[in-house]
């Protein structure tokens, strides 16, 4: 029902300029009060240490392991596939050692050093950490290259 007999009806319309507006408000505020993550490295300060180097170089296992998971203990290839024989192929090493010390005293307990192929099985080193326990070794590090050797 048109009660207006002498005017046409306007037609409805959304007027989007307003609206755009609006939305480039909202879009400056949330720019302005978004905080954006930055991953940035820890600022520190490492100690420093004034000691001086150690006078007697302490008693060395090199326990390498290659790509098929063989054994050599000070480049001496062993036999042992397992954690028990290599643990007493460490024992047996450290035996060879002392009894061909000059001095005649006991070397201390040894640092056995890893020095595994980058294509070793993880089992195998695992193997090789097992041994030093249970040859009651305490002090085993690992042997690594510094930059990418590809």
């Amino acid at each position: 029902m048109n009660f207006r007999k002498g005017r046409a009806r306007e037609e409805l319309e959304i007027n989007l300029i307003p609206f755009i507006d609006v939305l480039l408000v909202i879009v400056i505020f949330l720019m302005v009060t978004t905080t954006y993550s930055k991953f940035t490295a820890l600022q520190i300060t490492l100690p420093t240490a004034n000691a001086e180097k150690a006078l007697e170089q302490p008693f060395e296992l090199n326990v390498a392991v290659d790509a098929q998971g063989r054994y050599a203990v000070n480049n001496v290839q062993v036999a042992a596939r397992d954690a028990a024989g290599l643990a007493r192929e460490l024992q047996s090493a450290v035996q060879q050692a002392n009894v061909g010390n000059a001095d005649g005293g006991a070397k201390p307990d040894p640092v056995v050093i890893v020095n595994a192929d980058a294509l070793a099985t993880h089992q195998s080193v695992i193997n090789v950490l097992e041994a030093a326990r249970t040859a009651g070794f305490a002090k085993v590090t690992f042997a690594a290259q510094t930059g990418s050797g590809k």
